[in-house]
């Protein structure tokens, strides 16, 4: 299998992955508080990278990464997860995984600006169609929805396409997992005792759904989906394995509806298959001039 066949494969596990992460935050927000349930999940899975790193000694990043690093950690580590948390206390799962179709537009365009590709200009009429499509459905917001929520899911959406870009970028020079466990490392000193100090007073009434939650999004969310993930956007570039993002609402609308048994509207499904084709075409023309394969 050849780099760029390996890093559709890679991108496509990580985006099955991350699938999972908005229901499970959903199940997770209604026993925890937001911000808890964000340091945790960077605490757990800080520890675990951490112990990773040890493990395989692997050497320090340079001093020229750590800027670098902390985007990252800034972008998925606390952004994201953050601000998605926020956003489920005001919108349905299902609701807000229809945001992730803007996913690939966002990535791109700080792929751009990080990563120095250069997708071709039919790349960004699919992208951008796409987008609309969703900017759309949130303004005549369908189920679920709240201007607060939308506005927490649309921020969520450009620091986490920040932090995509900028991963994938500096995976092809220290490794997928490494990337993601010495941004998680990095912010393991200030999320452990943020952890401590938010953490609920009684855990009486934490229901094991809540668990499930937390251990997901701590495990999968915030670490074993980026060993892919980035690895995949490092081989396959950018701007073009990010595209497997417009697939995720798929995914997801099922979750919450078979999980969390969330109403799945037929405007959501139309979305998400407007976008799904999309990305067909983006495909064809998201091949980056400097592809640069990873280790």
């Amino acid at each position: 299998m050849d780099k760029t066949a390996s890093g559709w494969m890679n991108g496509f596990l990580g985006m099955l992955i991350f699938s999972g992460s908005l229901p499970a935050t959903r199940v997770a927000v209604a026993a925890f508080d937001p911000v808890f349930l964000t340091v945790a999940r960077a605490g757990i899975a800080g520890l675990l990278g951490l112990a990773l790193l040890l493990v395989f000694r692997q050497k320090r990043p340079e001093r020229g990464d750590l800027i670098s690093l902390a985007v990252v950690a800034f972008g998925v580590v606390v952004g994201f997860p953050l601000l998605t948390a926020l956003a489920l206390k005001h919108i349905t799962a299902a609701h807000s995984v229809v945001f992730v179709a803007l996913l690939p537009l966002s990535t791109a365009i700080f792929g751009v600006l990080r990563g120095g590709e250069r997708p071709r200009p039919a790349f960004w009429l699919f992208s951008g169609f796409g987008a609309l499509l969703v900017a759309g459905f949130a303004l005549v917001r369908g189920t679920g929805a709240s201007p607060v929520g939308d506005l927490l899911m649309f921020a969520a959406i450009i620091v986490c396409g920040l932090g995509y870009a900028e991963g994938g970028r500096l995976s092809r020079k220290l490794g997928g997992w490494q990337v993601i466990s010495w941004a998680l490392v990095l912010s393991l000193p200030v999320m452990a005792p943020l952890a401590l100090a938010t953490m609920p007073s009684t855990w009486a009434d934490v229901g094991q759904s809540a668990w499930m939650g937390l251990a997901y999004v701590s495990l999968f969310s915030m670490l074993i989906g980026f060993v892919f993930w980035y690895r995949g956007l490092a081989q396959g570039g950018i701007a073009a394995v990010g595209q497997l993002q417009l697939l995720q609402p798929f995914f997801g609308l099922v979750l919450a509806a078979t999980l969390l048994h969330e109403p799945v509207g037929w405007p959501m499904v139309a979305v998400a298959t407007a976008v799904v084709l999309c990305v067909v075409g983006a495909k064809r023309f998201a091949r980056p001039s400097n592809a640069v394969l990873s280790r």
